[in-house]
């Protein structure tokens, strides 16, 4: 599996969700700009050394990678109703994560309105923040896997 963090703003989130990687067999895309610099200390610091251990890259283009994309994808956002216990993730499912302070452009809720997944939360509240979010839909998806490796 495969996660993608589109403009990630902040370095201890992306720390965190590293370490979530590692220990789940998942590699990690973010989509540039980023909110912070890759060596920045506190972003080392929240993945600890995890970093060797997982397969990171940045990419610019986030609408041509899914658009050549032959692999399952699906958002995760709070502009919709499905649940995101409601979807049949495969082994090689890519799940996206907005930015931590605007989330992910309306473009591709527009585009691929069912791709998008929600996270429940009771009214009122503003959001989880990313690396949990990360958490519970990598965890989710891996259970679909019978917790078998990812690699």
């Amino acid at each position: 599996m495969k996660v993608i963090l589109y403009q990630p703003q902040i370095p201890q989130n992306a720390g965190n969700i590293v370490r979530t990687c590692a220990v789940t067999g998942c590699s990690l895309t973010m989509v540039a700009p980023l909110g912070f610099s890759t060596h920045d200390r506190w972003l080392k610091r929240a993945g600890l050394d995890y970093w060797e251990g997982v397969d990171v890259t940045i990419i610019d283009d986030l609408d041509s990678y899914l658009e050549n994309s032959l692999q399952s994808f699906y958002f995760f956002s709070s502009k919709t109703s499905k649940l995101y216990t409601d979807v049949d993730y495969q082994k090689d499912s890519i799940l996206i994560f907005g930015s931590e302070t605007s989330g992910l452009p309306n473009k591709y809720l527009d585009k691929w309105p069912d791709r998008f997944v929600t996270i429940p939360m009771i009214p009122g509240v503003r959001c989880l923040n990313l690396a949990t979010s990360v958490g519970i839909g990598v965890y989710e998806a891996w259970r679909h896997q019978n917790f078998s490796l990812l690699t």
